[in-house]
């Protein structure tokens, strides 16, 4: 089910400079969430299992049970959102899994990928929205005006900024010419994710207007190109500061209430 993936140099420069004790796995098949199986069946590639568990009043009245398992004492490996490389802390060493959704992508953008999820390892930021909000996820509920579904979108999304906003001057010192190291297929495959994703973001607001596109897929748009450092539409532009960075949830909550007053 799953197998060690061999990693490009400068892959593996990386796991050795943000996270030496990671390991990477590829799947052989597509998860969201891990079937408890499946799960187990990672006991028989790392030392131990540590499953997180969050306290029952962290979470809204109406949340999605997926995200009650995750908080309970379920080992419950990948949630909606993680894309396709997901990574874990429940396991001693940490895990980072290449799904199959990443055939037929470039192989430089597969490496960055993983990449990503071995500096995101490295941070010590929660895995998951809600390490990262804790009871604040309860006011972050309370401010939109969504239904569980949408809220957790959006949650996630604004988590992937925060996440974002730590992890995108690694990404850009990989040029060669700033204070970092030198890996220039990694560094040329985030250039050009931002990219590509820039005119789509030039037009989310005319998008959004037309009623198109969702505040919630807006959401997890404009706060995924946070990583790349691109100027973001309103109302998201105000999560890419100093200060949502300085003050995490409590900010996220606070954008929420101000966007929906």
């Amino acid at each position: 089910m799953f197998e060690e993936r061999s990693l490009s140099e400068e892959v593996e420069a990386v796991r050795e400079s943000h996270a030496p004790e990671a390991i990477v796995l590829d799947s052989g098949s597509d998860f969201e969430t891990l079937a408890p199986e499946r799960a187990e069946d990672l006991g028989l590639l790392v030392e131990s299992l540590d499953p997180i568990t969050y306290p029952e009043e962290w979470l809204p009245d109406d949340a999605p049970e997926l995200l009650r398992r995750f908080a309970s004492t379920d080992f419950t490996v990948g949630m909606p959102g993680d894309g396709s490389v997901a990574w874990t802390r429940q396991t001693e060493p940490p895990v980072a899994f290449v799904k199959p959704r990443v055939q037929g992508s470039p192989d430089e953008f597969v490496d960055f990928l993983i990449a990503e999820a071995l500096v995101e390892i490295g941070t010590d930021l929660p895995e998951h929205f809600l390490g990262f909000f804790e009871e604040a996820y309860v006011e972050l509920d309370a401010a939109l005006p969504f239904d569980a579904g949408s809220v957790y979108q959006i949650a996630a999304a604004l988590y992937d900024a925060y996440l974002g906003l730590h992890t995108r001057e690694v990404f850009a010192s990989w040029d060669g010419e700033s204070e970092g190291a030198d890996y220039p297929r990694l560094f040329a495959a985030w250039q050009d994710a931002g990219e590509r994703i820039e005119p789509r973001l030039e037009g989310l607001p005319s998008s959004m207007a037309r009623e198109e596109t969702d505040f919630a897929d807006a959401a997890e748009f404009a706060c995924a190109a946070v990583k790349h450092g691109l100027e973001l539409p309103a109302p998201f532009a105000a999560l890419d500061t100093e200060a949502y960075r300085d003050h995490g949830p409590a900010y996220a909550v606070k954008w929420a209430e101000k966007t929906f007053e």
